[in-house]
């Protein structure tokens, strides 16, 4: 029996550790086309340079080596750890950083050294993988704050990572995708009008259509819940202007409310109003029997039943449009803007900057409007766990 086998979900170190071990044979390779070929007919002197340059590059590669044998060691000694010690995954996540962090880093040493990357340094990066996916494995079996919050960020930084090793690995030209840090140095160098068209496409159109829709949605799903005819009516034409693409409804907006906030919150409302409708009819229509024969034996009217049972028992279906609100409302602020808007605003910023290919700025344009849209749907998930942690639907969570 290996050393691994004895325990279920470990086979990614000694995948990392095959994969490390091939990569340092391969580190002569880590570089192409660094130093050109000796020429036997050129000044001796010269080709004794050029081979002296070509030894210190051979040199350069000891730390690359030493990465290597402390990633093999972090794997055997991890692996003799989880089986003498039993299943610790904040411990073993911990004894495995070390390693993840120099192995990652490696291939930007590399890059920095004047070096490209070969063989060896891809192998390195796919054996950092293994083990951020070991790293994962095991904290997502971990409850509490290690599986709710660690497990995503550290999958969001292994995205970013990757993203910026390929680009920088490759030489993708920054026309077609910059790196990561690029975008973010262009994100804080621009802060001041990054701030501005935060403020007028969030605060000012997108914020308000979503309070605007979200509360009319409300408002009409109870009145079609009072009133059945009036649902039954109304629906089929709320599926309809639902399926008419935003690039159609927002030109309409602008020519009715013109360049400002307004057309924009308008689009926000059109496309926010009936994910609220139809969700907190189907919360509503979830109420059990019992629970509606226990309030007529009460003598409880329509509205005090819904107050009391029907509206809390529709909480998750309300939450659950809420959250994709949030994100809906942020997108059709965006594009209502490519129609027209004051000089501000993410979807100016884009398009203007689009023609003028200046992408840094664009790629810092939807850095801003995804961690916006993630904060607004982080909010709210941790707003619905506080609010409805009674409801059924938490338990085992």
């Amino acid at each position: 029996m290996t050393l691994w086998s004895r325990r279920p979900g470990l086979a990614p170190l000694p995948a990392a550790a095959c994969v490390v071990a091939v990569a340092a044979l391969f580190w002569p390779v880590a570089w192409r086309g660094v130093a050109p070929p000796v020429d036997p007919d050129a000044d001796p002197l010269d080709a004794v340079g050029q081979t002296t340059w070509t030894a210190l590059l051979w040199g350069s590669l000891h730390p690359a080596l030493a990465v290597a044998v402390l990633v093999l060691a972090t794997c055997l000694v991890c692996g003799l750890v989880v089986r003498k010690r039993g299943r610790r995954p904040r411990l073993e996540a911990l004894m495995l950083t070390p390693a993840i962090l120099a192995g990652a880093a490696l291939p930007f040493w590399l890059l920095a050294s004047g070096l490209a990357l070969g063989v060896g340094a891809w192998l390195m990066v796919a054996a950092v993988i293994l083990l951020v996916w070991r790293v994962l494995t095991r904290l997502s079996e971990d409850p509490g704050w290690g599986r709710s919050l660690v497990v995503p960020a550290v999958f969001g930084i292994l995205i970013l990572y990757l993203w910026e090793v390929v680009v920088r690995g490759f030489g993708v030209p920054l026309i077609l995708l910059p790196p990561p840090s690029l975008v973010a140095i262009t994100a804080f160098g621009n802060g001041a009008i990054l701030a501005g068209d935060f403020t007028q496409t969030v605060l000012r159109s997108a914020l308000r259509g979503y309070l605007i829709g979200c509360s009319a949605g409300l408002a009409i799903a109870i009145l079609c819940d009072r009133f059945p005819a009036l649902g039954r009516g109304l629906l089929p034409y709320g599926n309809l202007v639902s399926a008419v693409p935003m690039v159609g409804i927002a030109p309409i907006m602008i020519m009715w409310f013109g360049f400002g906030w307004e057309s924009k919150a308008a689009v926000v409302v059109v496309t926010t109003l009936f994910p609220m409708l139809t969700n907190t009819l189907a919360g509503l229509a979830t109420t059990e029997r019992l629970q509606l024969d226990l309030m007529r034996s009460y003598a409880a009217g329509y509205w005090r039943t819904l107050l009391m049972v029907r509206l809390p028992n529709a909480l998750p279906f309300i939450f659950n449009a809420l959250k994709i609100n949030s994100t809906f409302a942020l997108i059709s602020a965006i594009v209502a803007e490519f129609f027209g808007t004051p000089i501000a605003g993410m979807g100016f910023r884009i398009s203007t900057e689009v023609a003028r290919m200046n992408l840094g700025m664009v790629w810092a344009t939807i850095l801003v409007a995804a961690v916006t849209g993630s904060a607004l749907y982080g909010g709210l998930s941790l707003l619905e766990r506080a609010v409805t942690s009674w409801h059924p639907s938490y338990r085992g969570r």
